[in-house]
């Protein structure tokens, strides 16, 4: 079986180890959400990731809804990307963006959204985060068969926008509730169209958004994250194990070049999850790399890979204290904990000012 430390081949790229850096959204770029320079040095410190996956990236601003979150949809985001990925690159690493689309939980006070887009007309239960502070969601409007084309042309142009912008590849948001989600879901997705009712229904914007990325950019530079197990911002299934190893099996026949699965722990009593996990199902469906995510340290992210449950394993938090995180796995170095307090709050403190170890 390999070792974390060990190079794989996802797609078109090969990393340099197994130890991707999952997506962490940290709200340093400006209101208008176009990167900053403070992201330069931030992403440069962790490219000894095999892959580093960049924080969610609104593909739009009617789908972005995160306070000073980046965007990849316009001439001066893409040109402030470039300089992030050009760091990366200059020190030997990888970087996907992942593509955005957040659906019912958009909050209408955001500068230029008007009412949320979601598969049916739902609200979100829980508060927003906005510039005014939290506030609740509002009702979504089901989505259109015009507002489904609009949106598969905004992922196109993302997508391009993406590589126009350095990355190596793109990643497909479709876990977490966020819009992709709120169509796979029956909790969520009351339609009696096409894109709803049956899971062969549910799972076709997936497959439609995904299908247009890979024309965009080639299957190779594709990859989609999924969270199967648990309910994520009040987005779930009451048949998940179908539903997610149909959604597998389709994005396996694309031929995307690795798939990123979400889920938390579960031990039979009282694991995080609510119920065993999918992952195995959807690894047997899905024919190329596989990616495993969601409270892993170096050990347990090895025997992951040796029970040959996956390919690679994705860290998010531990990467935020700890920029040179493959280095301390592979010297057994404590790992540094990261402030809570400044994920969020926008300024250089808690960001780009973590040490690497001595």
């Amino acid at each position: 079986m390999p070792s974390l430390f060990d190079p794989i081949q996802l797609g078109a790229v090969t990393a340099r180890n197994r130890i991707l850096m999952a997506p962490l959204t940290r709200a340093r770029a400006t209101m208008d959400h176009v990167p900053t320079p403070m992201m330069i040095d931030y992403y440069r410190q962790r490219a000894g990731a095999g892959l580093i996956i960049a924080e969610a990236t609104g593909i739009s601003a009617e789908g972005l809804g995160w306070p000073y979150a980046p965007g990849i949809w316009n001439a001066d985001q893409v040109g402030a990307w470039k300089p992030i990925t050009a760091a990366v690159h200059e020190v030997g690493g990888l970087i996907f963006s992942q593509l955005w689309h957040m659906g019912r939980v958009v909050h209408p006070s955001l500068p230029g959204r008007g009412q949320p887009l979601s598969s049916s007309a739902t609200t979100a239960p829980g508060l927003a985060r906005t510039y005014e502070g939290k506030h609740p969601y509002a009702e979504a409007r089901a989505m259109t068969l015009d507002d489904i084309r609009a949106l598969i042309a905004d992922y196109r142009s993302a997508a391009a926008n993406a590589l126009k912008a350095g990355f190596d590849g793109v990643e497909i948001h479709a876990a977490n509730g966020y819009l992709i989600d709120q169509f796979l879901r029956d909790n969520a997705n009351f339609r009696t169209d096409e894109y709803g009712g049956s899971i062969e229904n549910r799972i076709r914007l997936l497959v439609e958004v995904t299908s247009a990325v890979v024309e965009t950019v080639g299957a190779n530079r594709t990859a989609v994250r999924l969270s199967p197990n648990e309910e994520r911002q009040g987005v779930n299934d009451s048949r998940p194990e179908p539903l997610f190893e149909a959604a597998s099996a389709a994005l396996s026949d694309l031929g995307i070049a690795f798939l990123e699965v979400r889920e938390p722990g579960y031990d039979g009593t009282n694991g995080q999850a609510e119920r065993p996990p999918v992952a195995p199902l959807m690894r047997a469906a899905f024919k190329g790399a596989f990616v495993l995510n969601s409270d892993y340290d170096g050990g347990k992210g090895q025997a992951t890979l040796d029970a040959g449950l996956a390919d690679a394993i994705s860290f998010g938090r531990p990467f935020i204290a700890n920029p040179d995180l493959p280095k301390r796995f592979a010297k057994g170095l404590a790992l540094a904990a990261d402030n809570v307090e400044t994920w969020y709050s926008g300024g250089a403190a808690g960001y780009a000012d973590y040490p690497a170890a001595e």
